[in-house]
Formats: structure tokens, sequence, C-alpha cells
């Protein structure tokens, strides 16, 4: 049996960028002393005078960022989530979602799974943060072929987008023919009759392993992709909920304020159904292998399916 592809999202980020950066001059990256860590220094070996280090100043980072979208270039913002969306919020806010100005924000190292460098910067509370911004598009791919196009379909929308990757080597997933990546809209990846696993980021492939070990049990999970949190797709989580009649949430994020309460905000106004959501519950993360942390906090295939049975026990 063939070993399965792994690439972290982060890496996916940068490549795509160069990609892009061949076809449109307009394009300008910004990095806060992260290029190595983030993966923009694969753009800047190819465009060094389309990269701006903007040093350990990511407040900074994202006014020039809005000064050069109001000049007509399309500037992508670089750094750890944590520091991104939480050290500059104002001045996303403000300089960013306020004008509504075409910038694009790559977080990187985002969730648990950023490992040892434990809670401080495992940002859990970015996804809350993001989409309650006005206007804000928030786009968190589960694999290297999504988040490829996240980064393509970013640039080709006009408007502020937050960008979510991840620093662990996640399984490809999506390397299939038929894929297509639509900003605001979800992708079914297995039917079902019984329960909905809503999932974002690398949680869906968690939930397709999940998935796998609740058929054995003679479970029908229907497992739903969706990569872009804001706008999300109302009308796939809809006919999947009347469909199944149980929705699980899946997210590397906390419970609070992220992917699971969007998905039952859409649920509670257009179609009431039951919502559990599986995430990080109220707490900070910690320092560990990341691997070992997402099955501590049972984010991992083996976790999500023990919810999930815990739930049904019930």
């Amino acid at each position: 049996m063939s070993e399965v592809k792994k690439i972290a999202t982060r890496e996916s980020y940068g490549n795509e960028l160069v990609e892009l950066g061949k076809e449109h001059e307009d394009l300008i990256v910004l990095d806060a002393d992260l290029a190595g860590a983030t993966k923009t220094a694969t753009f800047k070996k190819a465009f060094p005078q389309r990269h701006i280090d903007c040093g350990i100043a990511e407040a900074d980072m994202m006014g020039i960022a809005a000064g050069l979208a109001a000049t007509g270039k399309v500037p992508f913002a670089s750094s750890f989530a944590m520091f991104a969306a939480g050290r500059a919020y104002e001045q996303v806010r403000n300089s960013i979602g306020y004008p509504h100005l075409n910038v694009k924000i790559g977080a990187t190292h985002a969730g648990i799974s950023v490992g040892e460098d434990g809670a401080t910067h495992q940002c859990l509370e970015d996804i809350a943060l993001m989409r309650v911004i006005p206007g804000m598009t928030v786009i968190n791919p589960s694999d290297d072929v999504e988040a490829r196009a996240a980064v393509r379909a970013a640039y080709e929308m006009k408007g502020p987008v937050y960008l979510r990757f991840g620093r662990l080597a996640v399984p490809v997933i999506n390397d299939r023919p038929d894929y297509k990546f639509e900003i605001g809209k979800g992708i079914l990846l297995r039917e079902g009759k019984d329960l909905t696993i809503a999932a974002t980021g690398l949680c869906v492939n968690s939930a397709l392993e999940a998935a796998a070990m609740l058929e054995k049990d003679g479970i029908r999970a229907e497992v739903i992709n969706i990569h872009t949190i804001k706008p999300i797709d109302e009308d796939l989580l809809c006919a999947s909920a009347k469909k199944t009649g149980l929705v699980f949430t899946a997210e590397e994020h906390s419970v609070i304020g992220g992917f699971g309460s969007a998905v039952a905000e859409v649920l509670a106004d257009k179609c009431p159904t039951r919502v559990v959501r599986i995430g990080v519950y109220d707490q900070f993360g910690e320092s560990g292998p990341a691997v070992e942390l997402l099955h501590k906090y049972q984010l991992d295939g083996e976790g999500i399916y023990a919810q999930i049975r815990a739930v049904l026990n019930k």
C-alpha cells in the first residue's frame, strides 16, 4: 500500500505565491521576519524586489499592506496566525476591514498543531476574530490542493481575505480530477443518512477517518468540507442537516465563536437542527508534538469518532 502524500499548507501558500507572482506583477508579499517559517522566502528568492520584510512589526505590516492596496497593488501580508489576527487586530479591522481594501492575510501556524511552540503561539481564536470583521472573507483549506486553490481565488477576488494555514504536514485528500474550489461553496465528500460531520482545515481528513470508523458500526455519516467559513455555504449545510437531523462540527479552533458557532448560527436561523461542536473547549493549548496534541485534544480521526460515539450512546 502506497504511503499517503502529506504537505503542510504553509508550504502550499509559499509555492502558490510564486506561481501567481509569475503571472501578476501587481502581487506584493510582505512578511514580519518569519519568511522561512511562513514559506514566503520561496517568493522572496524568485521575486526579491516584490518581497518586503517588515521586521517584527505586524501592526506596521498591515498598515503598509493597506497602503499598497490603496495604490492598486495586491498585497499578501504574512505572519503566524497569533500575530496576524491577534497582535495586529486593530490594524486589520481599521486599516483593512473598515475601508474594505484588497489585502490578503496569509496566517500560518494556526491551531494546536503548531506543536512545541506552545499555547502562546497556538492561535485558537483567529477564526472568531476575523469572521466578525464586516466584509472579511475567511478561508481555512484542508490540504495542499485546496490551499493553493484558495490562494489563487483570494488573489482573483476583490476585498480583504484571511487565509489560515498550518505548520503540520497533512494528507492530500483533494487530488482528484473533479475537484473544484469556489469561495463560499462547501464540498460534499461522503454521503450519509444518519448524521453529518461538517469539518474545516485539517479536521476534514480527521472527519473522513471518523466516518470510516462509524461505518464499521453501521452508522453512515455524511462528511462536508467547509473551506470557506465566511461566507459560509448555507444551502449545503441546510440540505445535509435536513437529511440527517444531527450535525457535528469539527475544527482545530475554540468552539467559542469559530466554525462550529458559524454553522450553529446558520442552522438556528434557516433549519433548526441539533449541533454538537467538536474543537478545543475553552482552554489554551500546550507544548508537545503536534500529532500527540491532536490526539490528546481528540481532533484526530479516533478522537472525533470517540466524541461522536459518546453523544450517540446517550
